[in-house]
């Protein structure tokens, strides 16, 4: 690891559990100062049957444990297999370094708020065995990143803000990074702030309801609403927007995180059922949902004005990222929803930056791990709620051909 750049692949699945997105970059520095540079991106996309089997295992279903464990192999091979295939388009002569999230099976931070039992241990899983990934590559891979955070108290998410501060901190301007995969999630950059003053958290479903909704009503032929067209033919329903808008995660004040365990398949399912008599087409009910995903993001960004009255500057700019960033229908009403105000608030995508919306969560575990191997401790207590700062991941080394 003695190179003054090093090339790191990041792997990475988010809740939405429709693919690997491989992300090579050249990485240089250390910490704060660290820099990265994207070569090249490729998603390699989980067969039917294997995400069929993965949302069947997720949180809150009941499996069998052979079934999970041979899972974690399978999605291990999808990885490396990911990997590799960015190695060959690109025709690098070595990868040091991989960082490698796995695929989320259930995600259980510190209960907070009302709803809170007690006594309930934190736990995280992850799946994607990371020996498969290093041997098959030929290099140590770190995995785990959620652990260390937790077993110091804090919610194991979001993981990003520390890496959304080294790409995107600014001077003058105070910046929100948007992150829209299957949970949504925002990262506050004061503008010449510091990495203690980043603020972080969930705010909500990005994608997750949306998907869910066109999954049912399609008959699983397709998986999401692409472009946001189903629900630019839809009208919102005031009645299920009023009972999404009543979820007690709204209600938590950060540092809070959430996924399918809080706004999965059962979530949907429920919903539909309560409203099963009212006449409501599948355009209205994806409609319905992607203006509750809006509306999650602004309660978001009311939160950090309300705590920040004295002490956050406002709002230049919002950067988008994550697959929610393609859906055009949910751009334009959150581009509506922040033109009112006296102050314009530029809207844009990591894309203006140079980084893919579909690349940046991978991006992010290439530098995690680059911050994992140098021994820089890259949570933000802060955000997630830990004690301290620590060092994210565990590294995997098999000791197989450089």
């Amino acid at each position: 690891m003695a190179r003054k750049s090093r090339i790191i692949i990041g792997l990475n699945s988010g809740t939405s559990a429709d693919g690997v997105d491989a992300v090579a970059c050249a990485i240089s520095g250390r910490g704060p100062a660290l820099r990265a540079k994207v070569l090249g991106h490729l998603q390699r996309s989980y067969s039917p049957d294997l995400r069929r089997r993965l949302l069947a295992i997720m949180a809150p279903a009941a499996t069998r444990t052979e079934e999970l464990c041979r899972l974690s192999a399978e999605v291990g091979r999808v990885f490396a297999g990911a990997a590799a295939a960015v190695v060959r388009k690109l025709g690098l002569r070595r990868v040091d370094l991989i960082g490698s999230h796995g695929q989320t099976i259930c995600h259980l931070p510190p209960e907070r708020g009302p709803a809170a039992r007690r006594g309930a241990v934190p736990a995280t899983l992850q799946i994607g065995d990371a020996a498969i990934i290093s041997e098959a590559l030929g290099c140590p891979v770190v995995h785990g990143f959620r652990q260390a955070d937790m077993a110091a108290g804090g919610q194991g998410a979001p993981l990003v803000p520390w890496t959304d501060y080294v790409l995107f901190r600014h001077a003058r301007k105070s910046r929100v990074i948007q992150n829209i995969g299957g949970i949504a999630n925002l990262t506050w950059l004061p503008a010449a702030g510091r990495v203690d003053d980043t603020v972080a958290f969930d705010t909500g479903p990005g994608n997750m309801v949306i998907d869910a909704l066109v999954r049912r009503f399609s008959g699983g032929k397709a998986a999401f609403d692409r472009g946001g067209r189903m629900a630019a033919r839809g009208r919102v329903s005031g009645a299920v927007l009023a009972r999404l808008m009543a979820h007690p995660y709204l209600k938590i004040s950060p540092p809070k995180s959430c996924g399918r365990e809080q706004f999965g398949e059962g979530h949907v399912a429920a919903l539909v059922r309560a409203f099963r008599r009212v006449r409501l087409s599948a355009e209205d009910w994806v409609a319905t949902a992607t203006h509750f995903s809006v509306a999650c993001m602004v309660l978001g960004y009311a939160w950090l004005s309300d705590e920040g009255a004295g002490r956050f500057p406002p709002m230049d700019e919002i950067i988008l990222c994550g697959g929610g960033a393609r859906n055009a229908t949910l751009v334009a009403q959150l581009s509506k929803c922040l033109s009112g105000g006296r102050r314009r608030i530029e809207v844009t995508t990591t894309d203006d930056y140079g980084i893919s919306t579909q690349a940046k969560e991978g991006l992010s575990f290439a530098m995690l791990a680059a911050a994992c191997v140098d021994r820089a401790p890259a949570n933000l207590p802060r955000v997630t709620g830990a004690r301290r700062r620590v060092v994210l991941g565990s590294i995997c080394d098999t000791g197989g051909a450089r």
